[in-house]
């Protein structure tokens, strides 16, 4: 470790937020890029999530994000000579209640408004979009045929290989510390496990450690980190992706996508305190499992290949957090940027981490005008001033239990 030259920025969790935005930094031209991360990278929830990639956000920041996300992953291997997978295999949000419906289409006008090729289909539509669901089972629903899924394993084989060949210095099983700081406020050095590494610039990420990274850093970071559960069902032809688009019942917070010839599907419980979870709730398996075979009953009964959970992040409101760190008083400190996804890592990890690239250099980003999503959102409770996205899985309200 070259403890003692300066670096032109220091990333700070090698996710996918962090590993994309070490290499976005180091392509705008900065000499020297670190990549700090205390285990492996894409170690935590980046390797371990469904990959689903969608813009059909309920908020004009969630749409934008999504879009620009989704254009990344297609034109990647022409860029760095390798992707993340990225299929566009369309997704479909259908409503189960005329409040839905009336909700669902003014989120439509409001995507396509921004430019997303979205339409509301009628019941009839969408039972033959998806014919292993059952029929009239719905009152319709939104549908985006640019949507899909990236595989979230090559994505972390595509941002390392993006970074090692770009020459960002990535240093693994290296805890970060904390931040020395500058005679003028600012920062001076990142402290970590293996030394100090000066530097005028830092982007924290971390994931559903982002908390704990901020608390190290002097800063108060209101991201919280819940269990999330996803199972593929064996192969069965009645899954073929011909017969399954991907879909999200949001009233329940499942969400389904063709997968090695069955069925992914991913689900959190609102109802369970924040917190580190990585064991598997067997029981609300079963109980979104019953929900899973009302609406697409070819999966009653089929065995699960494979059963999986992780922390993810998430943020009160269900936004990314992108801005400048603030101290204990409410103040900016200058050189340290805060970036993250809100649980939203595949879906919007991509856009985040240009942004934060962006803040990191310039202060603002041409991608996405983020001034209302920093750190100064959130009161002394952690709660937002901001309208939560209700396009989102049903994470808990607060960060920590009450």
């Amino acid at each position: 470790m070259r403890g003692a030259q300066t670096a032109d920025a220091v990333v700070v969790g090698g996710g996918t937020v962090g590993g994309w935005c070490a290499w976005f930094l180091r392509r705008a031209g900065l000499a020297r890029v670190v990549l700090v991360e205390r285990a492996l990278l894409g170690r935590g929830a980046s390797s371990r999530a469904a990959g689903m990639v969608r813009a059909q956000g309920g908020t004009p920041w969630a749409v934008r994000l999504g879009m620009w996300t989704q254009d990344f992953y297609r034109t990647q291997r022409e860029q760095i000579g390798v992707d993340s997978g990225f299929v566009a295999q369309g997704y479909l949000m259908p409503a189960f209640s005329e409040p839905q419906v009336e909700e669902a289409k003014a989120r439509v006008a409001m995507q396509a408004g921004l430019g997303l090729e979205v339409s509301w289909l009628n019941v009839e539509e969408a039972d033959a979009l998806i014919p292993a669901m059952a029929p009239r089972r719905h009152l319709g629903g939104s549908y985006a045929p640019g949507d899909g899924y990236i595989d979230p394993p090559r994505n972390v084989a595509a941002y390392t290989a993006a970074c090692l060949r770009d020459g960002v210095e990535v240093l693994e099983g290296t805890d970060f510390l904390g931040l020395r700081r500058a005679a003028t406020g600012g920062v001076a050095a990142v402290e970590t496990s293996k030394g100090p590494i000066p530097t005028g610039r830092v982007v924290l990420t971390g994931g559903p450690d982002l908390s704990d990274v901020g608390t190290r850093a002097g800063t108060r970071i209101a991201s919280g980190g819940a269990r999330h559960q996803v199972a593929v069902t064996e192969p069965d032809p009645r899954l073929a992706p011909d017969q399954v688009k991907m879909a999200f019942d949001l009233a329940e917070g499942i969400y389904w996508r063709p997968e090695d010839g069955g069925l992914l599907f991913g689900m959190s419980n609102p109802l369970e305190p924040p917190g580190p979870a990585k064991e598997i709730d067997w029981g609300y398996l079963d109980k979104i499992r019953r929900r899973l075979a009302d609406l697409l009953p070819a999966t009653e009964g089929l065995e699960l290949r494979r059963v999986w959970a992780a922390t993810i992040d998430f943020t009160p409101d269900h936004l990314p957090i992108l801005g400048p760190a603030l101290d204990e008083d409410g103040a900016v400190v200058a050189g340290v940027t805060v970036a993250s996804a809100g649980g939203h890592g595949m879906m919007w990890g991509p856009a985040v981490a240009r942004i934060a690239a962006d803040l990191a250099i310039a202060g603002s980003s041409a991608v996405l005008d983020v001034s209302d999503l920093g750190l100064d959102r959130f009161d002394q409770d952690g709660l937002s001033r901001l309208p939560p996205d209700p396009i989102a899985l049903p994470f808990p309200e607060r960060t920590i239990a009450p």
